[in-house]
């Protein structure tokens, strides 16, 4: 797992870097209030932040989490993936949903790493950082070229992707007719 960011270079003021101190971890017992105003908060806009099933209890979710992660009673079309929060202190700033492997459908939209911060978070460089650690993560399980998606009209997560070494190959409609930007990203 990686570790925090590192630190800011000698001379750096301290505003240019204002991800520093971002890391990702695991979901926890001590997180189920924050994580929960977190999918209320990204609701609004139409994201999924836990990719909580309906009624399930926080112990239910810890346990799916961990299923997930270790590739245990997965349900079709699903691959193992890894949950992990992104924290600043102890405040949870956004979350990185990692997948091991590609599916026909995570190919055409997806991708290995999906990634949300929560809106009162945004424009301080969280995402980009998010991006740069979960890629870490997505290397470690062996990719050699990662595949991160975002929607067209998202000018944000364009320019997180971009500043990550994304480069693009394309961009294909979905259903309804929005359009869904494919990056690639090479780690090694």
């Amino acid at each position: 797992m990686p570790s925090a960011a590192s630190p800011l270079p000698s001379g750096s003021p301290p505003d240019r870097f204002p991800a520093a101190g971002l890391a990702l971890r695991a979901p926890g017992a001590e997180d189920e209030g924050a994580a929960l105003r977190a999918q209320r908060e990204l609701a609004e806009d139409g994201f999924d932040f836990l990719l909580l099933p309906e009624g399930a209890t926080w112990e239910q979710y810890l346990a799916r989490v961990a299923r997930d992660r270790d590739g245990l009673d997965l349900a079709p079309g699903r691959v193992p993936a890894t949950m992990l929060f992104a924290v600043v202190g102890e405040e949870i700033v956004g979350r990185v949903h990692i997948r091991h492997e590609l599916t026909p459908a995570l190919l055409e939209e997806g991708g290995h790493l999906g990634y949300g911060v929560r809106p009162a978070h945004r424009r301080r460089g969280y995402a980009t950082e998010m991006l740069r650690q979960g890629l870490e993560v997505v290397r470690t399980l062996g990719v050699d070229r990662a595949l991160v998606t975002c929607d067209d009209d998202n000018p944000g997560s364009i320019g997180t992707i971009e500043r990550c070494g994304g480069v693009l190959e394309d961009t294909r409609p979905r259903e309804g007719g929005a359009l869904t930007r494919r990056y690639w990203i090479d780690l090694v």
